[in-house]
C-alpha cells in the first residue's frame, strides 16, 4: 500500500479536483439543459430547431472530441480564462495539482455543455409526461408561454425528471476521468500517474480509484433519492 501510504494527500487534492469539477460542470449543464429543454417544446419553430440541432450535434460527438476542440482550439482563438485557487485540502507550493488553468476551465466547460444535451432530453421527456391540458388551462387564463413553463409544467414535471437527472449527473461525473486526455490533473490523471511509479501495485491504484468513484456516484444517488423522496410526500 506504498501508492496510499505515500501519496495520500495527492490523492485527495486530485479527487477534489474532480469534485470541483463536476460541480462547475454540473451548474453548467443543469442551466443550459433546462433552457434548451425550453427551446425543444417552444412554440416558436426557430427555437425548436436549434434546440434539436444542438442536442443532435452533440449527443453525436465524442466527449474527448468535444474537450480537446475546447481546450485546444479556443487558445488558438486566443480565449484563455485563467485562474489560482487554493484547493479543497491545503495549498502545497510543490504541488501543481491546485493550478486550476485554461485546461480545468476547458474541461469543465466542454463536460457541462456535452452533458446539457443529455439534460436536455430528461428534462423534455418530463415535460412531455405533464397532461396538455395543464399548459392549456394555464394559457387559458392569460399566463405566457414561459410562466406556463416555469409556474405551471417544469414543477410537474420536476418529479419525474429527478431519476433521471441522476443517472446523467452521475454519468456526467465518471466521464469527467476523460479530462485527463488534454491535461487536467484530476483523479483519472492521478491514477495514471500512480500506475506508472507503482507497477508493482496497479491493481490495488484501480480498486483504490474506483472506490473513490464509486463514493461520488453514491453521494449523487443518496442525494437524489432523499429529493425524489420529499418530492413524492409533497405531490
Amino acid at each position: 500500500m506504498d501508492w496510499l501510504t505515500e501519496n495520500w494527500r495527492d490523492i485527495l487534492v486530485a479527487f477534489g479536483v474532480t469534485i470541483e469539477m463536476c460541480l462547475l460542470a454540473g451548474l453548467i449543464c443543469l442551466v443550459v439543459g433546462f433552457f434548451l429543454a425550453a427551446l425543444r417544446v417552444s412554440p416558436i419553430p426557430l427555437g425548436r430547431a436549434v434546440g434539436g440541432f444542438y442536442v443532435r450535434t452533440v449527443r453525436n460527438t465524442p466527449l474527448l472530441i468535444v474537450m480537446t476542440l475546447f481546450a485546444f482550439g479556443l487558445p488558438e482563438l486566443d480565449i484563455r480564462p485563467e485562474f489560482h485557487v487554493a484547493g479543497w485540502f491545503g495549498s502545497d507550493s510543490n504541488s501543481d495539482l491546485l493550478n486550476f488553468n485554461v485546461f480545468f476551465v476547458f474541461a469543465s466547460s466542454a463536460l457541462g455543455l456535452y452533458t446539457a444535451a443529455f439534460v436536455c432530453e430528461a428534462v423534455r421527456s418530463g415535460i412531455n409526461s405533464v397532461p396538455v391540458g395543464q399548459a392549456e388551462a394555464a394559457r387559458s387564463v392569460g399566463m405566457t408561454f414561459t410562466q406556463t413553463l416555469r409556474l405551471v409544467v417544469l414543477p410537474q414535471a420536476f418529479r419525474v425528471v429527478v431519476p433521471p437527472l441522476a443517472s446523467t449527473l452521475i454519468a456526467m461525473t465518471k466521464n469527467s476521468s476523460v479530462a485527463v486526455g488534454v491535461g487536467v490533473t484530476e483523479a483519472a490523471f492521478m491514477m495514471k500517474k500512480l500506475t506508472n511509479d507503482y507497477s508493482s501495485q496497479i491493481l490495488a491504484i484501480f480498486v483504490g480509484f474506483a472506490v473513490g468513484y464509486m463514493v461520488l456516484v453514491a453521494l449523487i444517488a443518496t442525494s437524489a433519492n432523499a429529493l425524489e423522496r420529499r418530492l413524492a410526500v409533497a405531490r
